[in-house]
């Protein structure tokens, strides 16, 4: 999933396959192995999801000053963890990325023979 992203390569972080858009953090896999690191945009932010969604959810003393968690990879929807990774893709990825990555979006979503706008 992490990788279907324009611009991201993976490379060991602290042990474990780790996810970077240039030099820039993007994710990992958490040393216990069952869920990944994540940032989010603020500590309150965090704090709602682990409330919200503590089968999910969840964070470890090292992370307890930072906007990140960790997620649960068997208990997360797909489409919530994709979604998660797409906002920090986006923040940490070159605008050209960006750019063509939503363009590529729209040419797929256009039916064949349809002009472009």
């Amino acid at each position: 999933m992490l990788l279907a992203f324009p611009g991201v390569v993976e490379a060991p972080c602290y042990g474990t396959p780790g996810f970077r858009v240039g030099k820039k953090f993007l994710s990992r896999l958490h040393q216990a192995g069952d869920s990944m690191v994540i940032k989010v945009g603020s500590i309150d932010e965090r704090d709602m999801l682990l409330e919200a969604e503590p089968k999910v959810f969840h964070i470890t003393e090292h992370y307890r000053d930072y906007p990140a968690l960790l997620v649960r990879i068997a208990a997360v929807e797909p489409e919530i963890l994709r979604a998660m990774i797409e906002r920090n893709w986006r923040q940490l990825a070159p605008k050209r990325l960006v750019e063509a990555f939503d363009n590529g979006r729209r040419a797929r979503r256009r039916p064949r023979g349809a002009p472009r706008s």
